[in-house]
C-alpha cells in the first residue's frame, strides 16, 4: 500500500486519555457503566463506531458516484459490540444504513453491499469480526 495519509494517537488505556499527535482528538477515557466504569469519558468502541460509520458513509459517496444514485439522504450508524469469545473478548459490528424512499429494494442493496466491498473498514474487518449489514 502506498500510503496517502497517516493518522496517529496515543492512549494510555481504558480509563485514561487518548490525543491525537495533530492535537484535534483529546478525550478522556472510561468504562462504559455496562462493563464496570463510570461512563465519564468515551471508549474505544464509541470511537471505532465513529470511525466506521463515517468511513463507510464516505465510501458509499464514492460507490453511489459509479452507480449514478444519489445518496445525499443516507445516514450510516455503526453499532460496536464488545464480548467474550473464546480467546478472551471480540468486537462484532451492526452497520445501519438508512436509506431514502428512492434507493429502497434492489439498487440500495446492491449500493450497501458494493459499499462493504469498498470501504477500507470492512476490508480491514473481513474475516476477523462479524459484521452484519442492516438496511432500514
Amino acid at each position: 500500500m502506498d500510503a496517502l495519509y497517516t493518522a496517529a494517537a496515543t492512549a494510555n488505556g481504558r480509563e485514561g486519555r487518548a490525543v491525537s499527535s495533530d492535537g484535534q482528538i483529546d478525550l478522556a477515557l472510561a468504562l462504559p457503566p455496562a462493563l464496570g466504569g463510570d461512563g465519564a469519558g468515551t471508549n474505544p468502541e464509541q470511537l471505532f463506531a465513529a470511525g466506521y460509520a463515517a468511513c463507510f458513509a464516505s465510501a458509499m459517496s464514492s460507490v453511489a458516484r459509479e452507480m449514478k444514485v444519489d445518496t445525499k439522504d443516507v445516514s450510516v450508524t455503526a453499532e460496536v459490540s464488545i464480548g467474550k469469545d473464546d480467546s478472551g473478548f471480540g468486537l462484532a459490528v451492526v452497520m445501519r444504513v438508512e436509506l431514502p424512499e428512492a434507493l429502497e429494494g434492489e439498487t440500495g442493496r446492491r449500493l450497501v453491499e458494493a459499499t462493504h466491498a469498498y470501504c477500507p473498514y470492512s476490508k480491514a474487518t473481513r474475516g476477523n469480526i462479524d459484521v452484519e449489514l442492516v438496511i432500514e
